[in-house]
This record gives structure tokens, sequence and C-alpha cells, in this order.
């Protein structure tokens, strides 16, 4: 974490020591040429995925032009030479303010998934936030992380039986927190997707979380039973016309058969892969959530609980009056609501309202160690990292998540040295100016 050297200066070190041979990093290390070539790597239905945003895809802009309206402005003559990027996080010391933040349905983008995500932040040290909507059940990525830090994610179901299910997994698993995304009750409105008429989880893809568990199992085994015991000829109600099947509708059988636990072959002739799939569409996400259920859920786990999507200062006071223990600041990266505020744009103000009693991160639109460092200055304690590593997924596996992070991290020490600081407590919004 901290040495004369820092990780800026061996990350260089490693890529022109490698490049006296004529190797070359895997990926781009900067976000624009990364994102092209995994656009050129992946298939459309991937690429959009990850990519889209919601609507006209407005806030997704906004949230990068946010970062253009702040300058840093560099102080000289200090002695930098020893630098100390380390944060604490629930009583966690992190080599950076930087963690993986959840990106669902990653088998999309690359056949390991999750897994290979794990994988990359336990060799580098960044917590990753396992995703509720993630291809590989919990249990398997903690397993590969050993030891490292390690969150999860929570879309609350309409089952608060599963939900209950699912915070205890995490708590077995390792997990350090639980982040429960509040912006995602409902999917938004998101063009790519619904012009490619493609939604991963209702071709089995993303549902691992779900499908390794045993109340959701339980849910889909009796929702089975049910339509078995119907009246022949009877129907739950309107039925729409099916085309008739095609190449694709036997693709998304065999992917529905994949996503369930079981031999490939018995799967096929199961109900139980398809039933699994409409279950889960029917309850993965709750929109009738309010403040009154945090009770609920404190009472259930004892985690710190981090909510995320908190965009409004008289939200964050309320949600702190409510004993939470943690803030982030998020768009959803801009895929939920078109026109919304920038993520950065609402930072100061969460901050501000917050006051140091619980710590605020942020996501959406960071794409470098540089916006790390602003996003710093203006109060986040750590940011979460997204569309990058997954480009990084798609483009060089394992090895290209792990290179993306060691890029952003190596940026961000360089940056802070190279600015006139020493520590990350050091950067405040003094540090940077508002372009006019």
């Amino acid at each position: 974490m901290t040495s004369a050297a820092g990780t800026g200066r061996r990350r260089q070190d490693v890529v022109y020591r490698a490049g006296v041979y004529g190797r070359h990093p895997r990926v781009p290390t900067v976000y624009r040429a990364l994102a092209r070539e995994a656009e050129r790597r992946l298939d459309a239905r991937a690429h959009g995925y990850v990519a889209g945003g919601a609507g006209d895809e407005a806030t997704q802009r906004a949230d990068r032009t946010a970062f253009d309206r702040w300058s840093v402005v560099p102080r000289v003559l200090r002695d930098v030479s020893r630098r100390d990027t380390s944060v604490e996080l629930f009583g966690r010391r992190l080599p950076a303010p930087v963690l993986l933040g959840p990106v669902g349905a990653l088998e999309l983008v690359h056949p390991e998934g999750d897994l290979a995500v794990a994988r990359a932040a336990a060799a580098v040290g960044v917590p990753m936030v396992f995703s509720n909507q993630a291809s590989v059940p919990m249990e398997t990525t903690a397993a590969a992380m050993g030891d490292s830090p390690r969150w999860m994610q929570l879309y609350w179901s309409t089952s608060d039986e599963l939900v209950e299910s699912l915070l205890g997994r995490a708590e077995a698993s390792g997990c350090d927190a639980v982040v429960v995304t509040l912006d995602t009750t409902m999917l938004g409105w998101r063009p790519r997707d619904l012009d490619l008429g493609h939604l991963p989880f209702a071709l089995g893809k993303g549902i691992a979380q779900y499908t390794s568990d045993p109340v959701f199992r339980r849910l889909v085994e009796e929702r089975v039973a049910a339509t078995a015991a119907r009246p022949t000829g009877a129907a739950a109600g309107p039925v729409d016309r099916q085309p008739r099947p095609n190449l694709a509708a036997v693709r998304a059988l065999v992917g529905m058969a994949r996503a369930w636990p079981g031999p490939l072959v018995e799967n096929l002739r199961s109900p139980l892969p398809r039933a699994a799939v409409e279950t889960f569409l029917s309850i993965y996400s709750r929109p009738s959530i309010t403040w009154a259920d945090l009770a609920w859920l404190r009472e259930r786990t004892r985690l710190p609980i981090v909510l995320k999507g908190v965009l409004h200062p008289d939200d964050a006071r309320r949600a702190v009056d409510e004993g939470v223990d943690g803030l982030v600041v998020s768009t959803h990266g801009g895929r939920q609501v078109d026109r919304s505020i920038a993520a950065l744009d609402a930072l100061p103000d969460v901050v501000d309202a917050v006051a140091d009693r619980v710590p605020v991160l942020f996501d959406s639109g960071v794409r470098s160690g540089a916006d790390v460092l602003v996003a710093v200055a203006l109060g986040a304690r750590a940011v979460l990292l997204g569309r990058p590593y997954a480009w990084g997924l798609g483009v060089a596996g394992e090895d290209g998540v792990r290179q993306v992070v060691e890029d952003v991290l190596g940026e961000f020490d360089l940056t802070l040295g190279l600015t006139g600081h020493t520590a990350v407590d050091q950067l405040t919004r003094e540090a940077l100016r508002r372009r006019p």
C-alpha cells in the first residue's frame, strides 16, 4: 500500500519491461479504446446489455459530462515519494478506494463470468460486490477469493423468505456488507435490449444466485406442482398464441436447461428449468418496498447495510436516521432513469447531508484512476467500478479484468502523487476547480 515506487510506478515498470520484448498490454489502457475493442469482440446482445442505458441514454452521457465539469489543480514542491492509497471500510483496510461493482449476467461477456472477476479481484486485493444477478453462485465465487474481501448485492424479491435466505448465504460466504439496490425495483426502459428482444434472465442467464438457493428451488417446484394439479383444459388466464418453434427457441430452452443444476439431458426433459425462469421473472424485485421495510432487513442480518441508488440529500438523511451503515450515490450506470441527475452532480449534496455519519460511496461514470480521484475529492469514501472491468473481461477474461483494475489503481496512485498528495484522506474539494 505504501512504497517509494507505488502501484503506479510498478504498473508502468511491468508494461515497459514487457515492451522491450515486444509484448504489449492485453487490453487497451484507455477506456475509449477498451470499449471499442470489447464491441468488436462481443456479439450484439452481450454488448448491448452491458453498454446500454435507459431511454436515449441521456443519463449515461450526463454521468460522463459531470466529470468534465471538474478540473484537478496540481500542487508542486511537496514530498510525494511515498504514497498511501489505502482506505478503511467496515473494519477492512483496502489497498485503494476502489471496489468492483455488481454487473449482472456476465456469462454473456465471458464463459467464466463472475468466477474470472472474483479471481482477478482477489489477486489485486480489491473487494468484489457479488451481483444478485450473477452467473455463478456466491459460494463458488467466495471460495475462489479465499480471504479477500467481498460484498453482496441484494435485489429485494417479492418473496421475503428468499431475501432472508440470500442474506444468510451472504453471511456464510464471508461477505463484509450487503448492498441493497433501490433503483431497480422495476427494469428501466432500455432500448438496446428492447430492439433485440433480449432479456438475459428470460433465457436463464444471470440467475445462478436463485437456482442455487433452496428457497427459490422450492418455489419453482411448487409452481410446477401447481401447474400439474390444474384440471385438464384449465388456464390461469389469457394465453398468448406463441409462434412455431424455431432455432432461437431451441437454443433458449437449452440455455434454460443449462442454468438449472443437474445433467443437461435430464433438465431438457424436466419442466423445472423453464419454471425457474418464470418464477424468477415473477418475483425478482418488489416495487412496493418503503422505508418501513428497512427495520425488517436490519433484524435479519448482522452485515452492514448499504443503500445503493441514493441521489437526493433528503433520502440520504432519512437513510442515516433509519440506521443504515452506508450509501452509494448511483444512477445504476444510467440504466434506469433517463434524464436523471448525474451521479457526480448529486454526490456533494449527499456527502454534506450525511456529514460523515456513514461512508458515502459512488458509482456511475467512473472510467479511470483520475475519475476515482475526482470522486474521492468530492467526498466519496470509495468508488465502484463497473463497465471498464466488464469490457476487460470480454476482451481477455480474468487477465483482462486484472489488468483493467491494476491500470485504474496505478493511475490513481500516480495522479494522487502528481497533484501533491500522499494519502487518500488529504483529498478534498480544495484539490478541484469547477469549470465555468
